[in-house]
C-alpha cells in the first residue's frame, strides 16, 4: 500500500507541481529512502523525489536533509549491475560484462565482538556468512572506501545485497540513471556564474557537497561501469559540478582522466566537453623537459600523442571527439582504432585490478598513481612541433601543400624545438640509477610497467613523511626515479637525433616554401644553427656513408631562407654561409660522374646550393662575396656537365641567368665556357611535343625536361650577353654578345632579345634558309662537334679555344654575300621577308656600295673604253646590293630616307652603259624612293637628274620605269626646272611623238600634265610645248593622256584643233632632229643645258591666216557655234576682251571687228547661257561706252552683242546699274539701220520691270524719243510695223513700273501719237525671226526660229 502511494504521489506531483508547489515533507521522504530495506519502496521513494526535484525549493530540503550523500550512496550500486548489455566497440579490451565478476576479491572485514576482525571475505562470501546467521544487520563492517567500522545496515551496498527484501522496480543502472539526472538537475538550479558572468563565491553548496571526498569520487568511478548512458551521465554531471570549482586542480586524484580514456564507446563528445574544460587545470607535477609546454600543462600528456592533445586545447571538443573516433594519419593528426586500443590497454594495466574491486566493495577507492607514458608505435619516428607531425609534414608526396595556418608560430616552435635539439644531453638519472632507488635489479629487457608501479607503492608507503618522518628524502627520491621511468626522457637517447634534426631542416624548407610572403618581413634567427651544421657536415669524413644526412637539408633550408628575404641573404653573407656553401658545392661536385643519379646525396647538395647562390645573387653584398669564390662559377659551370641530371642542370641554368646581373660574373662564367654548355641544351628541344596539344608533365616525360631545360638556357644565354631589356635587363657584355653571334648566327643572336624562347629553339631545331639564317642539318652538326669538343677540354684540361667561339664561322657561309648580318642572295629571293632592323639594313645597303665606289668607277672608265667586263664577281654583288636596296626600301617604306646624301653615287650608277641590269636596279631604286618628299628634295639639291634623263635614250626598256619616276619627282618646282633646263621636255615630246609604244605616250603625257599643273614653272612648261604642239593638246593632256595621245594620232577641223597627217609628221620630224642633236651633245657633257630660242616655233600651213583667240579658230565656231568649248569662260572672257579691245581702237580694224562681233553673236545664240557668265567678266559697261562713241561700225557691233546679251536677265540687272539707255540711244540715232534691232533690245530690257532702267529712260528722254519714232515712217527699218510693235510693248512696260509708272503714263497720255496705239495688241507684228540673222548672215540650223505672221 505504502508503495502505491508513492507511485500515486509521484504521478499526481508529477503533474500538478506548479500548481502544488514545495512539498512540505521532503526531509521525510530522504529519511524513508535512507532507512528504508525495501527495494520496491527504495526505488518509488527515489521516483518520487525525482519528481520533487521539479520545485527548487524540494531541492534544497533535499540538500539540508543530507540527501546528496544518500544518493551518492545508492549510485554506487551501480556496479553491482550484472546484466548489463555489452557495449559494440572499437575495442577489443577487457570492459564491463558479467564475466569481470571474480571469486578472488576480498575487501570485506566484520566483527561482532569489541576489537573483533576477520577477513578478508569477498561479497559472495559475506552473503553465505550472512544467511548462515554468523553475521547480521548489526554486525560491524569494514572495507576500502569506508570511513570506519559501520554496521552492516548502514552500508548501502550490503543493506541492498544482504539484508534487502521485495522486487525492485529498476535495476542497478536505471536506479544510477535516475539519480544522475536528479543530481544534474540540482546543479543546474545552481549555476556557478550569475546572469552577468561573474563567478559565484562560495561555491553552490549542491556542487560544493558533490565535491567533496565522499561524494566526487564514487561520482567518478561511475565511469568504470563503462555503460554508455551513465558514462554520458556522469561526464555531464561533472563538468557542471567542476564549473569553476576550486577543487578542480585536484580533479585527476580521483583517477577521471584514467577511467574516461578507457571508455569504449563512441558517445564520447560529453567526455571530450569535459576533458576540454579540465585537463589543462589540473595541479600535477611532470619533470620532463623534453615535452612541449601544452603537454607539460596537460594531464593527458602522458596518455595520449601530442596531436590530440593539441586537437582538445586548439579545436575543441567536437573536433577531437571526431578525431579521437575516426582513422586519421595526417601532419596534424595520427590516431587509429589501434592507438585507442593500445591507449586503453595501457591504462587498464596500469589500473590492474582496481575495477574488478568495484564489483566486490562498490565504496572502494582509487589510489592515484601517475601512468608511465604511452609510447605508439606509430609515433616512433615522428617529431611533433607546435600543431603538426613533422614527418609527416615533410612528407610532400603523400601530403602535398598540406595547409599551415600559423607558418610564423610554427617556425617559432620549429627554431626552438631544433635547439632544444642540438643542446639536448644525457638525463640526470639513468635508468639504471631509477631500478636502484626502486629496489629492482638490473634487467635485459628492462621490468614491466606493473613490476616498477608495485616496487613504486610499496617504497612510497614505507617512506611517506607520514608514517616514517625519518623517510622524507627517500621518498623524495623514490618519487623522483619513478616519474623519470614514467617520462618520455627514460626511453630516448642521449644527445641530439639526426633524424630529428633532419626533420627540423625540411620543415622549415616547407615552412619557407609555401609561405613566402607570411615569412618575408621576419629575419631568419637560425642561422647560427644552420651554418654549423653545413659546416660540421662539410667537414666530416664519413659525410657520405651516414644514415642521416644532414648536408641536403641544410642546404635547401639555407636556398629558401635566402629565397624569402633580402634581409635573410645579407644575414647569411654575414655568417660567412657564402663561404662554407662553396666548401660543400666542390666536394659535392667533385663526387658527381656519370653514375650519379637525381637522388643521390651529392646531386641534392649541388642543386640546393645552386638554387642559393642563384637567389643570393640578386643582392650586390653576395655578389661581391661571390667574385671573391672564383670556384664557385667553375663548379656551377661542371654541373652543367652532367646532361643526365637534368633537375641539376636546370637549377645551374637559372643560377646562371641570376649571375648575369652583375658584368665581372657574366665574363667570369663566360671564361668558364659556359655558353658550350648551355648553346647544346639548345639542341634537345623538340618543339613538336610543345605545339602536340598532349598533356604532359616533367616527372614522366623526360622530353618535357629536356624541352625546359633548353628555354631555361636560352633565357640564361639572354641574360649572360645582356640581351633583354626593362625588368629583366642585364649588363650588355660585348665579349659574349661577339661569341653568340659567332656561334649562333647574328639573326638567332638577336632572336634572344625577343624572350621568346620557343620561336628560338624551333628554328634552332628545324632547317629554314632566309634573309637572316641559313640554317640546315650541317650547320647544327658543325655547331654541335665544335660545342662539344670544347666542353669537353675545358672539364678535363681547364683550356679551351681562346676566343671562346667568337671566331667561329660556318663553312657554308663563306660563299655568300652578307650585308648587315643579311644574306643578300637570300634577301632578293625573299623579298616579302620582314626585315627586323630595317634602317640599319638599308644603311648598310649603301655602305655597301658606298665602299665600291672606287671599282664602280673603274667599271666606267672601262664602260667608255668598250672593255666592260661582263663576268665580273663585284659587279654581281653590286647588283645584288641594288636589288636589295630596292627590295627594303619597297618593302619597308619610311627607311628610303637613309637614301638621303647618297643619290650622287646611286644616279651616277645610271651612266654605266653596257651594264644594263645595274642600271637598271639602280633605276628601281631610284624609282622606290620617289614616294618620299624629303627625298625628292634631296635628288633636287644634288643636280644629277640629267642622269635619269639620258636614260630615256640609252635604256629603252626601262623608259616606261624612268617616266614613272620623273612623275614622282616633278613634284618638286626644282626637278621640273631641272627638267626644263637639261632638256627633259624635249626627251619628253620625243617619247610622246615618236614612241611606239602606247603606255610610254599616255605616261608622257600624264606626266607632261602634272609639270604643266605647276604653279610656278606650268605656265613656262605650256608655253614650250606650245612651241611645237597646239594649246587643245595640254588640256588633253590634262584631263586624259590616252585622249591626248589619240588626238596626236588622229585628224581634226573644229573650233579648236587643225590637225591632219602633214602637220604631224612636221612635228615628229623636228622633235626627233631636235632630240638626237642634244643628246649627243649632252652626252659628251652632262651640263650641256637646252636653249631654246623665244622665236622658235613650229608653224604649218594648215593655220595660215586663220584668226584665232583662245585657243578657237573664229572662221569654224561662226560655221559651228554649238561645238563645246573645252573652256567656254575663259574663251568667252577673251574673246570679250579682243571686241572691246577693237572697239576701243582708234584704228577700227571693221573687217576683224564684224568676224569677232559675228563670232559674239553665233556663240551667244547657239550657247545661252554664257550670257550669264558675262557679268561677273565685267564687259557690260565697256560695251556701253564703246556703243556711245560716234563710230557707225562700232556702234552697230554694240547694238548687236547688246542685243544677245539683252536675252539674259543677270545682264539686264547688269545694265541697270550702269549707264546703257542713253548711249543705246545714242546709237539708235547714229545706226538708223539698226533701230529695228535696239529697239526689240529695249523691249527686252524693259520686260524685266527694272525701275533703275526706267528712270534712266526719263533722264535721256526715251519717251518723247520712241514716240516720235511711232509717229514715223521708219523708212531705213526693214520691218515697221514690226518695231512700232516693240516699241508700243516697250512704252507699257515702262508704264507699269510701280516707282515711275504714273510719270510715264503722264508723258503718254501728252502724246496724240499714243492714243492711237494703247488701247490696241500689236503681237502679231512682231516676228520670231532672229533680226541678227539678216545682218550678220545665214545662222546655223539650230538656232533658226519659225516666224509668225498674220
Amino acid at each position: 500500500m505504502k508503495c502505491q502511494c508513492l507511485q500515486a504521489m509521484t504521478i499526481v506531483y508529477g503533474r500538478c507541481h506548479e500548481e502544488i508547489g514545495s512539498f512540505n515533507d521532503t526531509k521525510y521522504i530522504i529519511g524513508m529512502l535512507e532507512r528504508s530495506t525495501d527495494k520496491m519502496e527504495r526505488d518509488r521513494l527515489l521516483l518520487f523525489l525525482q519528481k520533487l526535484t521539479l520545485n527548487r525549493k524540494n531541492v534544497k530540503e533535499m540538500m539540508d536533509a543530507n540527501g546528496s550523500r544518500v544518493l551518492v550512496d545508492l549510485l554506487t550500486l551501480a556496479h553491482m549491475h550484472t546484466s548489463r548489455a555489452t557495449v559494440p566497440t572499437q575495442s577489443n579490451v577487457i570492459e564491463a560484462s558479467p564475466d569481470m565478476w571474480r571469486e578472488s576479491e576480498k575487501e570485506w572485514y566484520y566483527g561482532n565482538l569489541e576489537k573483533e576482525r576477520r577477513g578478508p571475505f569477498s561479497l559472495v562470501e559475506m552473503k553465505e556468512l550472512y544467511d548462515g546467521g554468523t553475521i547480521h544487520i548489526k554486525t560491524r563492517c569494514w572495507a576500502q572506501g569506508l570511513d570506519g567500522w559501520r554496521p552492516l545496515y548502514t552500508i548501502p551496498q550490503l543493506k541492498w545485497c544482504l539484508v534487502a527484501s521485495g522486487a525492485a522496480v529498476m535495476n542497478e543502472s536505471d536506479l544510477a540513471t535516475l539519480i544522475l539526472n536528479m543530481l544534474i538537475r540540482i546543479c543546474e538550479y545552481y549555476p556557478s556564474r550569475d546572469a552577468d558572468g561573474a563567478i559565484v563565491r562560495p561555491l553552490p553548496r549542491a556542487k560544493r557537497l558533490l565535491s567533496e571526498a565522499h561524494c566526487l569520487p564514487h561520482l567518478v568511478q561511475l565511469l568504470l561501469t563503462f555503460d554508455p548512458i551513465l558514462v554520458e551521465k556522469v561526464a555531464t554531471l561533472l563538468c557542471l559540478v567542476m564549473q569553476d570549482n576550486p577543487c578542480i586542480s585536484r580533479l585527476y586524484l580521483t583517477g577521471v582522466f584514467f577511467f574516461i580514456m578507457m571508455y569504449t564507446g563512441s558517445n564520447v563528445l560529453p567526455l571530450a566537453n569535459f576533458l576540454k574544460y579540465t585537463h589543462m587545470k589540473q595541479a600535477f607535477r611532470v619533470d620532463d623537459a623534453r615535452s612541449t609546454d601544452i603537454m607539460q600543462q596537460s594531464i593527458l600528456g602522458h596518455i595520449m600523442p601530442d596531436a590530440m592533445v593539441c586537437y582538445l586545447e586548439n579545436y575543441g571538443a567536437e573536433k577531437f571527439a571526431e578525431i579521437f573516433l575516426g582513422e586519421f594519419d595526417t601532419p596534424e593528426a595520427i590516431w587509429s582504432g589501434e592507438m585507442r586500443r593500445l591507449m586503453i590497454e595501457k591504462i587498464a594495466a596500469h589500473l590492474g585490478e582496481f575495477s574488478p574491486r568495484l564489483h566486490s566493495n562498490t565504496r572502494a577507492l582509487y589510489q592515484y598513481c601517475p601512468i608511465p607514458a604511452v609510447n605508439y608505435p606509430q609515433l616512433e619516428e615522428e617529431l611533433f612541433c607546435s600543431i603538426y607531425y613533422l614527418r609527416h609534414l615533410c612528407d610532400t608526396q603523400h601530403f602535398p601543400n598540406w595547409p599551415i595556418k600559423e607558418p610564423v608560430k610554427l617556425l617559432k616552435d620549429i627554431l626552438d624545438a631544433w635547439k632544444q635539439e642540438v643542446e639536448k644531453k644525457p638525463p640526470t638519472m639513468s635508468i639504471d640509477d631509477a631500478y636502484k632507488v626502486l629496489e629492482l635489479k638490473a634487467a635485459a629487457g628492462g621490468y614491466d610497467e606493473n613490476k616498477i608501479r608495485k616496487a613504486y607503492f610499496r617504497l612510497a608507503q614505507k617512506f611517506h613523511p607520514d608514517k616514517n618522518p625519518d623517510g622524507r628524502d627517500m621518498f623524495e627520491q623514490v618519487n623522483k626515479a619513478y616519474e623519470f621511468l614514467c617520462s618520455k626522457s627514460s626511453k630516448t637517447g642521449a644527445g641530439p637525433d639526426p633524424q630529428n634534426i633532419v626533420l627540423i631542416l625540411r620543415s622549415q624548407s616547407i615552412l619557407f616554401g609555401r609561405h613566402k610572403d607570411e615569412l618575408h618581413p621576419y629575419k631568419y634567427a637560425g642561422y647560427p644553427m644552420l651554418i654549423k651544421t653545413i659546416r660540421m657536415e662539410t667537414g666530416d669524413d664519413a659525410l657520405f656513408s651516414k644514415p642521416a644526412a644532414l648536408l641536403p637539408a641544410a642546404t635547401e633550408l639555407a636556398y629558401h631562407t635566402v629565397n624569402c628575404s633580402a634581409l635573410n641573404a645579407e644575414e647569411l653573407r654575414r655568417e660567412q654561409g657564402i663561404e662554407y656553401l662553396e666548401e660543400a658545392l666542390s666536394r659535392c661536385t667533385a663526387m658527381l660522374g656519370a653514375g650519379s643519379a637525381p637522388g643521390d646525396m651529392v646531386v641534392q647538395v649541388c642543386t640546393h646550393v645552386t638554387k642559393c647562390y642563384a637567389v643570393a645573387a640578386q643582392f650586390e653584398g653576395c655578389r661581391g662575396k661571390i667574385l671573391e669564390k672564383p670556384a664557385i662559377v667553375k663548379e656551377l659551370c661542371r654541373s652543367l656537365f652532367f646532361k643526365h641530371l637534368t633537375q641539376l642542370c636546370t637549377i645551374a641554368a637559372e643560377c646562371v641567368s641570376a649571375f648575369a646581373v652583375d658584368h665581372d660574373l657574366q665574363t667570369r662564367m663566360f671564361e668558364a665556357g659556359a655558353l658550350y654548355h648551355l648553346l647544346l641544351f639548345l639542341f634537345n628541344y623538340d618543339y613538336t611535343l610543345d605545339e602536340g596539344g598532349v598533356a604532359k608533365s616533367s616527372d614522366t616525360n623526360q622530353q618535357a625536361v629536356a624541352n625546359s631545360l633548353a628555354k631555361l638556357s636560352v633565357w640564361a644565354l639572354s641574360r649572360l650577353g645582356g640581351y633583354l631589356s626593362d625588368a629583366h635587363a642585364t649588363p650588355h657584355n660585348k665579349s659574349i654578345q661577339t661569341a653568340v653571334e659567332a656561334l649562333l648566327t647574328p639573326y638567332l643572336a638577336k632572336k634572344l632579345s625577343d624572350n621568346e624562347p620557343e620561336k628560338l629553339l624551333k628554328i634552332l631545331n628545324s632547317n629554314t634558309e632566309n634573309p637572316y639564317l641559313i640554317w640546315d642539318n650541317a650547320t647544327r652538326a658543325e655547331l654541335a662537334e665544335y660545342l662539344e669538343v670544347e666542353q669537353t677540354r675545358k672539364i678535363r684540361t681547364g683550356e679551351c679555344d681562346p676566343s671562346y667561339g667568337a671566331v667561329f664561322v660556318f663553312s657554308v657561309h663563306a660563299k655568300e654575300l652578307i650585308v648587315g648580318d643579311v644574306f643578300v642572295r637570300i634577301y632578293n629571293e625573299q623579298p616579302s621577308f620582314i626585315i627586323e632592323r630595317a634602317k640599319k639594313f638599308t644603311i648598310d645597303l649603301l655602305e655597301y656600295l658606298a665602299s665600291q665606289a672606287q671599282y664602280l668607277y673603274s667599271l666606267l672608265q672601262l664602260e667608255k673604253s668598250g672593255k666592260v667586263p661582263d663576268s665580273s664577281t663585284r659587279l654581281r654583288q653590286v647588283e645584288m646590293a641594288l636589288e636589295a636596296l630596292r627590295n627594303i626600301i619597297q618593302n619597308n617604306p619610311g627607311v628610303e630616307i637613309q637614301c638621303i646624301g647618297q643619290f650622287r653615287l646611286l644616279f651616277c650608277l645610271l651612266r654605266l652603259n653596257g651594264c644594263d641590269r645595274l642600271q637598271q636596279h639602280a633605276l628601281e631604286v631610284i624609282a622606290s624612293v620617289t614616294k618620299n618628299l624629303e627625298c625628292v628634295n634631296d635628288i633636287a639639291a644634288s643636280k644629277v637628274l640629267v642622269y635619269l634623263l639620258l636614260l630615256l635614250n640609252s635604256l629603252p626598256v626601262c623608259q616606261l620605269t624612268v617616266i614613272e619616276t620623273l612623275y614622282a619627282l616633278t613634284s618638286s618646282t626644282m626637278i621640273i626646272k631641272e627638267a626644263v633646263q637639261k632638256g627633259g621636255l624635249l626627251y619628253l615630246l620625243d617619247l610622246f611623238c615618236n614612241s611606239t609604244n602606247p603606255q610610254v605616250r599616255e605616261k608622257t603625257a600624264e606626266l607632261f600634265a602634272k609639270m604643266l599643273a605647276d604653279k610656278l614653272l606650268g605656265p613656262r612648261v605650256r608655253i614650250i610645248l606650245a612651241k611645237f604642239l597646239p594649246g587643245i593638246f595640254m588640256d588633253a593632256m590634262r584631263d586624259s593622256p590616252q585622249t591626248a595621245a589619240h588626238m596626236f594620232d588622229g585628224t581634226h577641223e573644229n573650233p579648236e584643233l587643225i590637225w591632219n597627217e602633214s602637220v604631224r609628221h612636221k612635228v615628229m620630224v623636228t622633235i626627233k632632229r631636235m632630240k638626237h642633236e642634244f643628246y649627243n651633245a649632252q652626252l659628251e657633257n652632262p651640263d650641256f643645258l637646252w636653249n631654246l630660242s623665244e622665236e622658235m616655233e613650229v608653224i604649218y600651213a594648215e593655220v595660215r591666216g586663220e584668226l584665232m583667240i583662245g585657243d578657237v579658230y573664229l572662221r569654224i565656231l561662226v560655221s559651228n557655234p554649238g561645238w563645246v568649248l573645252r573652256k567656254p569662260k575663259e574663251f568667252t572672257s577673251e574673246l570679250l576682251d579682243k571686241f572691246i579691245a577693237l572697239c576701243s581702237s582708234k584704228q577700227v580694224d571693221g573687217e576683224t571687228l564684224e568676224a569677232v562681233t559675228q563670232a559674239i553673236v553665233s556663240l551667244f545664240s547657239a550657247q545661252r547661257n554664257l550670257c550669264d557668265q558675262v557679268p561677273g567678266l565685267g564687259h557690260i559697261p565697256l560695251i556701253f561706252e564703246a556703243m556711245a562713241c560716234r563710230n557707225g561700225t562700232v556702234s552697230k557691233a554694240a547694238i548687236l552683242v547688246t542685243h544677245q546679251l539683252a536675252n539674259s536677265e543677270s545682264c539686264i540687272q547688269t545694265m541697270a546699274q550702269v549707264e546703257s539707255i542713253a548711249p543705246m540711244k545714242l546709237a539708235m540715232k547714229i545706226r538708223k539701220d539698226m533701230i529695228g534691232l535696239a529697239c526689240e533690245t529695249i523691249n527686252k530690257l524693259f520686260q524685266k520691270e527694272q525701275d533703275e532702267l526706267v528712270l534712266q529712260a526719263i533722264k535721256a528722254e526715251m519717251v518723247p524719243y520712241l514716240l516720235g519714232l511711232l509717229d514715223g515712217a521708219l523708212p531705213d527699218v526693214e520691218n515697221p510695223a514690226g518695231t512700232k510693235a516693240q516699241i508700243v510693248k516697250a512704252l507699257k512696260a515702262m508704264a507699269r513700273s510701280l516707282k515711275f509708272g504714273e510719270q510715264i503714263n503722264a508723258m503718254l497720255s501728252k502724246s496724240t501719237v499714243w492714243s492711237q496705239y494703247k488701247e490696241q495688241m500689236h503681237d502679231l507684228f512682231i516676228s520670231d525671226t532672229n533680226t541678227a540673222g539678216y545682218l550678220t548672215g545665214t545662222l546655223h540650223p539650230d538656232q533658226r526660229r519659225r516666224t509668225t505672221g498674220l
